[in-house]
């Protein structure tokens, strides 16, 4: 369970570094849809609920820290960081992992095909979003020092830097989703229209991993800010 003695503990000396595990378990569920795809792309439906069913218990384990770094955040006014930014920081990094299990979800119960014409497009878009999930986490592990430096000096232009990127990778993520819609309008009227309905749905949802680590990011540029 989250809330045993040594996530206390851990708590106990920062309530940063339970948000640190969290966002680095909201990864591990997004990364697992790499093999996932690689499995739908070879129509493998037993191994892809296998993946599926990872993906669903790394979620659930995102959500008991969720769950823990709630119940434990103090409400002091003295916290180094305002309780506020830490659970919009918080809900941020959920959706990550909440979006991941609903791709795997949606794509695995309606057993989903990719088009062969999208499907190294569709890879490459994914693995392109992933790149902004990880440059969040990235900068993420940077906030115990930003508070020990008091949000300022080399450390602080060091996150800036580093959330800069992250914004760099989230706007490549977004043309390379003007492609896939693109591909899949060239194509969609050979398609079923349901099929391509949810088609554009877990476009969408890839896209909103990128979108929601952009958020962690600027929620961070926020108190670099003030």
């Amino acid at each position: 369970m989250v809330a045993n003695s040594s996530f206390l503990q851990m708590f106990a000396k920062s309530p940063v570094k339970p948000m640190q595990q969290h966002i680095e378990k909201a990864h591990s569920c997004a990364l697992e849809l790499v093999t996932f795809f690689d499995a739908v792309m070879a129509k493998d439906w037993q191994q892809a609920e296998k993946i599926q069913q990872r993906i669903s218990e790394l979620e659930n384990e995102a959500d008991e820290l969720k769950r823990g770094v709630r119940s434990h955040l103090p409400k002091s006014l003295f916290m180094p960081v305002p309780r506020t930014d830490l659970l919009e920081l918080l809900r941020m990094q959920d959706m990550i992992a909440n979006k991941a299990k609903d791709i795997a979800g949606i794509m695995l119960g309606r057993q989903m095909e990719i088009p062969e014409i999208l499907a190294k497009p569709m890879t490459e878009y994914l693995k392109s979003s992933l790149k902004v999930t990880e440059q969040a986490v990235a900068a993420l592990n940077e906030l115990d020092e930003l508070v020990a430096t008091g949000f300022r000096g080399r450390e602080a232009e060091s996150v800036a830097e580093m959330i800069n990127e992250l914004d760099q990778l989230e706007h490549a993520t977004d043309l390379l989703e003007i492609e896939i819609r693109h591909g899949l309008f060239e194509v969609e009227k050979d398609l079923p229209p349901i099929d391509v309905m949810f088609l554009y749905k877990v476009i969408d949802w890839i896209g909103e991993l990128a979108d929601r680590a952009q958020q962690v990011g600027s929620r961070l540029q926020l108190l670099l800010a003030r």
